[in-house]
């Protein structure tokens, strides 16, 4: 069971959601506008949140940018159709998925649990203290990832990621030099049953760079290779 909060000034699409989503297991927390939600979300921190994009008083891409201040739990923005910008933007500001009005409450329900397995893979506890070498520590370069942690350093200095940006990084950075193609990286980062295109993955990883130049202006670590994929570079 996850603790998912659930945000949107749509009373249908919080009824039917919050059903489903029980029915599912999970503590379901509501919310009609972004104000609302930062309040409940400063006294506690959700395991995931579900965001419509367009709310009255602050919108989801606001609220995402306060809750990337302090937390880096999943997130899925709700979207109106065909509106291709913010989809790209809420990608770019730190979300790890999204789902496109009006959409399927199976489709939701399968996005939800492909974040939530991820998360509990990279989770940390006591139980992974003598864990298996793939768990260790990856070091490539300036480079270190502690999977049971969720942590990542550059040149020493904290980078904070989702659970999608580090599966992403992960996969490059593990065999630095071998390009993975969109499709790879797709099928790392969303399971089979779910359908994203090649522009979320762009996204992605656009939003990695962008979150590693912060620390460093010069890092180049991951390369385009046009028309084929993404590769680490860690020379």
């Amino acid at each position: 069971m996850a603790h998912i909060a659930l945000v949107d000034d749509d009373q249908n699409i919080i009824a039917s959601v919050s059903l489903t989503l029980e029915a599912e297991g999970h503590l379901v927390s509501t919310y009609h506008d972004g104000l609302q939600a930062l309040n409940a979300f400063n006294e506690e921190m959700p395991d995931m949140a579900i965001l419509d994009i367009k709310m009255p008083r602050m919108d989801g891409m606001d609220l995402l940018s306060r809750m990337r201040q302090t937390s880096d739990i999943p997130v899925i923005f709700l979207t109106s159709k065909d509106d291709e910008i913010d989809e790209v933007l809420g990608l770019r500001m730190g979300a790890d998925d999204y789902v496109t009005k009006p959409f399927s409450q199976r489709l939701l329900v399968e996005r939800i649990r492909a974040l939530l397995r991820r998360k509990e893979i990279l989770r940390a506890d006591d139980a992974d203290v003598n864990a298996p070498v793939k768990k260790n520590l990856i070091e490539r370069g300036v480079l270190t990832m502690d999977p049971l942690r969720h942590a990542v350093t550059w040149r020493g200095a904290d980078v904070s990621l989702t659970v999608t940006e580090f599966l992403l990084l992960q996969t490059l950075a593990q065999y630095p030099g071998f390009v993975k193609s969109r499709d790879q990286l797709m099928d790392v980062a969303y399971d089979d049953q779910v359908y994203v295109d090649d522009r979320t993955i762009d996204s992605h990883i656009k939003r990695l760079r962008k979150k590693f130049r912060a620390v460093d202006p010069e890092f180049s670590a991951i390369e385009t290779l046009y028309g084929i994929g993404y590769r680490y570079n860690e020379t």
